[in-house]
């Protein structure tokens, strides 16, 4: 006799998706109690079965005999109870596996759900179903629409969704930003007010988002897609700050209206409020370049998010996925994994009156989590505090024109839009000059951070090189790609010489060796991502000893060849360095260093990232809600600080 018991619905779900992560962490039921929507029940063999919310007789969720386990059909019982109890549609419009008729013919494939119109005859809504491995499966969606002549049409894969809308008696060209209810038209849906607290949820998966909307749309749109994307970007940052700080009732208006010409405009006029807010990053005259028609399609997607305070890690996958392969992984450049970036702050621990810089910023993180260190160890946990520091504190220089903007766009992210974060070639000041206000302005600031050399003849020539300057902690992970073979440049360096001539090409990370060390105060402290070549290859001694004449080393921690996949495989290090002078004190010849290899590196073979689980198989989460990583870098971190109190380090400058 089939029992019910109480843990079976759990049991069951872990076999059914075999991670109960997967199962547990369904985004669009996170609200649900799974087992109390679902009433499983077990067999003999270990085969479980659901009840079928419209009919009440039971469904296959796992056959015990061939292991096999149908993940759809959990996703499709949920959306039956999302159907009838969030939008209210009563039973008897809902059905299920209902065929498909191309003309005269019934295909042999089959509609997942069907939500029927009052007539209850007339189809309305399609959802079509996915295990939440699939991402594919909106083409065939929009067959079924124009077959059955549904106007809306749902795919979904339990943890997200794209809602098509299609224009009867046209074909689709469209989407929804949420389903009617049943009470509601589709006209209402549109014209609805929308507040800050509606359909923005900072947990979704922003990556998956903009895939969606290329898939739907920007493919073919004819546009550079991460240069749109990043406009709406922008503009929907401004709009949620607006709408959260400013506006009473916390409306938002980057929304898709009714009329794709009114989504133009809005949307278009939001872009340009944020241009005149946060200068810099686009010029004045600048609009969106997608048609009314494909700005519709892409901000129904949009809208459902929230950046305003999300989950930096999500939007910088995000952001990493758009940018273009002549701006990451032909230069050698990646952005760096969150938990790198956070061992490393912490083992260099920033204070609340330092200066922190990354000349290679890419999209901020080491800056980003600078920030929060500082405010979490030093600020009380204040947001604003964070805020005024970051404004004062918090520096960045990139040379890529789309990784700059996407450094400006985390930092708004984050809370803060002043940061002094500036497009530049950090190994080569020389480009620095010029006339361009944005040029102007990078050196009237960078200006504030030259080293005093002690004379005013040295102090002058500094003032038109910026060869030194004087920050107090440093964090980055150069470009490892490309030599550098011009001469003015080279001849600028130690590096760049030998024996008194100019070499005939010096590769790029070992020049930002000699750049960061030399953007540093006495005393000042660095970590930097470099190739493990340089610390072990017989060709790179003079580069060490280099090192060991300029600096303390602190640390060297080799990371995991699985750390930068699925990007690159090389294998790299983390080097902190001291530069002696001020609280590092005069050159040592001999003391310890602290060095240690990751073993877990958060990623497979592939490059998916792999979380820790419990002693029952379970996927562990932080406070937060967050999937823990299985790494080793923040027990490395520890180990270190305890090494650094052993041994007196006093690491401030």
């Amino acid at each position: 006799m089939p029992t019910k018991k109480p843990n079976v619905a759990k049991k069951a779900l872990e076999v059914v998706f075999k991670d109960a992560s997967t199962a547990y962490g369904l985004k669009e039921f996170a609200h649900v109690e799974l087992d109390q929507v679902l009433y499983i029940i077990e067999k003999d063999r270990g085969s479980f079965f659901v009840k079928d919310y419209l009919s009440d007789s039971f469904k296959v969720l796992y056959n015990g005999e061939n292991k096999k386990g149908k993940p759809e059909e959990v996703i499709r019982q949920l959306w039956l109870y999302k159907l009838h109890k969030e939008y209210g549609y009563p039973k008897d419009r809902l059905a299920t596996e209902k065929s498909i008729h191309f003309g005269r013919e019934i295909h042999k494939k089959s509609a997942d759900v069907v939500v029927y119109k009052v007539d209850k005859v007339t189809p309305y809504i399609i959802v079509e179903i996915k295990s939440p491995t699939e991402k594919k499966g909106i083409e065939q969606l929009k067959s079924y629409l124009n077959a059955e002549g549904a106007e809306i049409g749902v795919w979904t894969n339990g943890v997200n969704h794209v809602i098509l809308y299609r224009h009867y008696p046209k074909e689709f060209n469209d989407t929804l930003p949420d389903l009617p209810k049943a009470n509601q038209t589709i006209d209402d849906l549109l014209e609805a007010k929308k507040t800050y607290h509606d359909h923005t949820d900072p947990k979704t998966d922003l990556k998956n988002v903009v895939q969606n909307m290329e898939e739907l749309v920007l493919a073919n749109a004819g546009v550079d897609v991460f240069t749109e994307v990043f406009k709406l970007v922008y503009a929907k940052l401004y709009d949620e700050i607006e709408a959260k700080t400013l506006r009473l009732d916390n409306e938002v208006f980057f929304r898709k209206y009714r009329d794709p010409s009114k989504t133009y405009s809005v949307i278009n006029e939001l872009f340009h409020h944020a241009i005149q807010k946060w200068p810099g990053t686009f010029y004045d005259h600048d609009n969106i370049n997608l048609s009314p028609e494909h700005l519709s399609i892409v901000v129904g997607e949009l809208e459902r998010t929230r950046l305003f305070g999300s989950d930096l890690s999500i939007v910088d996958e995000a952001f990493e996925y758009l940018i273009p392969e002549v701006a990451k992984g032909k230069k050698g450049q990646y952005f760096t994994p969150r938990h790198v970036i956070a061992m490393a702050v912490k083992m260099l621990n920033p204070k609340r009156d330092e200066y922190v810089i990354d000349p290679a910023a890419g999209s901020g993180g080491f800056l980003i989590s600078a920030m929060y260190w500082v405010r979490d160890q030093h600020l009380n946990k204040s947001d604003e505090a964070m805020r005024e520091y970051a404004k004062e504190y918090v520096w960045g220089i990139d040379f890529a024109e789309e990784i700059s903007k996407v450094s400006r766009a985390m930092m708004l992210i984050a809370g803060d839009g002043r940061s002094h974060l500036f497009k530049l070639n950090s190994l080569d000041p020389r480009e620095w000059k010029g006339e361009d206000p944005k040029l102007l302005d990078a050196r009237s600031k960078l200006q504030t951070h030259l080293l005093d050399l002690g004379n005013s003849q040295d102090n002058e020539e500094n003032r038109k090189i910026f060869h030194y300057l004087n920050f107090d902690v440093l964090l980055t992970n150069p470009p490892f790609a490309g030599e550098i073979k011009d001469s003015g440049l080279l001849r600028q360096y130690n590096f760049g010489k030998k024996k008194g001539k100019i070499v005939n090409n010096v590769e790029r990370h070992v020049l930002f060796i000699e750049r960061t060390l030399d953007m540093l105060k006495p005393g000042g402290r660095m970590a930097i991502v470099l190739p493990q070549g340089v610390l072990n290859n017989t060709n790179m001694e003079y580069v060490r000893e280099y090192l060991f004449d300029k600096a303390r080393i602190l640390a060297v921690i080799g990371l995991h060849g699985n750390t930068f996949k699925p990007h690159t495989g090389t294998k790299t290090s983390v080097l902190f360095l001291q530069k002696w002078g001020g609280s590092a004190g005069e050159p040592q010849e001999d003391y310890p260093i602290f060095m240690a290899v990751s073993k877990k590196a958060g990623k497979d073979n592939s490059g998916d990232y792999v979380y820790k689980k419990d002693e029952n198989g379970n996927v562990v989460h932080d406070i937060r809600g967050r999937k823990v990583l299985d790494h080793d870098l923040d027990d490395i971190a520890n180990r270190f600080v305890r090494f650094a109190e052993e041994q007196s380090l006093i690491l401030n400058s």
